[in-house]
């Protein structure tokens, strides 16, 4: 029988698209997988498929179902439900199709070497039968199926996945097996961090909510530069502060420089309505290449230090005022070059006295840059934190510039295993065998490196790709393999740190910094130990 994802939808009292659902599970063959509602975050925009048919031998198509009556009046779209309501749409169903078919075209190419066949969109409209002389410049017929075709629809499908085949690009023998994970891995991120979202906002959590107020108190002021130590809530702040100048009216954009940190930014928005999402939600590298400069090879660092953020500034300088912003946000703004500041300010549509926010952290300046944000009032600090147990809090207090007070009850005691650096990949993988052995879920633990990366992490990135690589993280399903560059901003309950040489040991104490401050409960430090010494001077 045909493959269904989730096993029992919800519809959400869419009788439309159960109806759809009903039907293509009676007429697609048993090799077929068909998901509902599959969610997308893409770097400018986010989708929800309604159904989405994986179809071995012919492709992918992504099917947006409309109830009621739809038609077309004056050139508008409109549909009119059973008590004869009519609302316009703001957009054609198949252009919502296109949409989400182009944001799963970007999403799979970043994913998978090869996608299986051809990727086609469709609109189901199974409650309306269109016109014979149906002649619509913007939604062609055979892209359309009304009422009279629910009982050939898995025909009409075929026939546009035939039509969209291109011998040259389309390879009808792949698998659909990559597909699927790393879709399901989206679902799994995307519902997780809804969670998140979730409790923060709603759970009334004390800590957040009384760190929240100095978004409040700061409201009247253009420009703030808020300093704190791991686990002070700094993301948790960016986010507000970016969602509350969305709230007043102004075009914002939210960034940062780490890829993990910049994905979560981009998947807690999502669980924002639209009016409250930032113009721009991501890293700042990507945003000169959205304004159309040349994307660069990851090992040429002068074209990420230097030539992009030049590229940056000479592009906000060439374009309309009206498309730059009126405020910016930086999450671990202590990554930014100085050269990356001067590009931030010319994104602004006022350099002098746009609203520019920055939240850092000094002992996370990890990456050997230097550069002050361009705000001149002192920066207001955070002492508390919100995110630690008081024996992690306490391990890494004597590495931070300002002592933090922990705010959060007590957790497991640290353990430390010390072994010989070239021991300490296989004591750090026996440390995360013990730890689920005991109990722990494979989704609650990262295994953190501050030297060579760990060979999984190296074999999910060149196997699938960086971007699904930190969907996996998000998805929590299993154990994550990372480094300690790229965990800034990030957290899991179980952290095994593997401390496996340093690239630069002048930055050894803020990498150590960082990988202790990762687990919010249960820490444990394997490697060569000896660089504690530099802490407490034994």
């Amino acid at each position: 029988m045909v493959t269904l994802i989730p096993q029992h939808p919800d519809f959400n009292d869419s009788t439309a698209e159960a109806t759809v659902w009903n039907a293509l599970c009676q007429q697609l063959p048993d090799e077929t997988t068909m998901i509902h509602s599959q969610r997308l975050t893409g770097d400018d925009k986010d989708v929800e498929i309604d159904i989405l048919v994986l179809w071995p031998g012919f492709g992918i198509a992504v099917l947006e179902v409309k109830g009621g009556r739809v038609g077309v009046e004056d050139g508008r779209w409109i549909t009119q439900d059973s008590q004869s309501h009519r609302n316009r749409l703001k957009v054609s169903p198949l252009e919502q199709a296109m949409v989400a078919k182009h944001t799963l075209v970007d999403y799979l190419h970043s994913r998978v070497s090869a996608t299986p066949g051809p990727i086609s969109h469709l609109a189901v409209l199974p409650y309306t039968q269109l016109p014979s002389d149906w002649d619509q410049p913007d939604a062609l017929r055979r892209q359309l199926v009304d009422s009279t075709q629910l009982a050939s629809i898995a025909a009409a499908i075929s026939t546009q996945l035939r039509f969209d085949f291109d011998p040259g690009r389309d390879n009808l023998n792949t698998p659909h097996e990559f597909v699927l994970k790393n879709l399901h891995r989206t679902n799994q991120a995307v519902e997780n961090v809804s969670l998140k979202a979730t409790e923060i906002s709603d759970r009334a959590d004390a800590l957040s909510r009384e760190q929240a107020k100095l978004i409040s108190i700061l409201r009247h002021q253009n420009r703030a530069e808020i300093s704190g130590g791991a686990g002070s809530g700094k993301t948790y702040l960016a986010l507000l502060k970016a969602r509350a100048l969305t709230q007043a009216g102004n075009k914002v954009a939210l960034m940062c420089y780490s890829r993990g940190l910049g994905r979560l930014l981009q998947l807690f928005t999502t669980q924002w309505p639209e009016e409250d999402r930032p113009a721009y939600v991501g890293l700042f590298h990507d945003l000169p290449i959205s304004w159309g400069a040349a994307p660069g090879s990851d090992d040429d660092s002068d074209y990420w230090e230097n030539s992009l953020p030049l590229q940056l500034k000479d592009l906000a300088d060439g374009r309309p005022r009206k498309s730059l912003f009126d405020a910016i946000v930086i999450d671990e703004g202590q990554d930014f070059s100085l050269l990356w500041w001067e590009a931030v300010q010319s994104c602004l549509r006022n350099q002098v006295e746009g609203i520019l926010y920055a939240f850092t952290d000094e002992r996370q300046r990890i990456f050997g840059r230097e550069g002050e944000s361009p705000i001149t009032m002192n920066p207001i600090q955070l002492d508390e934190n919100l995110r630690n147990s008081e024996q992690i809090v306490a391990g890494f207090a004597d590495l931070a510039f300002e002592p933090p007070i922990p705010r959060n009850g007590p957790g497991e005691d640290i353990e430390f295993s010390e072994v010989d650096i070239d021991d300490a990949l296989a004591e750090a993988d026996s440390q995360v065998e013990s730890l689920m052995d005991s109990g722990w879920s494979p989704g609650d633990i990262a295994l953190l490196t501050t030297g060579s990366r760990h060979p999984v992490q190296r074999e999910i990135v060149e196997a699938e790709g960086t971007s699904a690589y930190w969907d996996q993280f998000f998805a929590a399903e299993d154990v994550f393999y990372g480094h300690v560059l790229g965990f800034k901003g990030l957290e899991r309950p179980v952290v095994v740190l593997c401390i496996n040489g340093f690239r630069d040991p002048d930055r050894a104490l803020d990498m150590l910094y960082v990988g202790m401050s990762r687990a919010t409960t249960k820490l444990v430090v394997v490697g060569d130990l000896s660089v504690f010494d530099q802490v407490y001077g034994t």
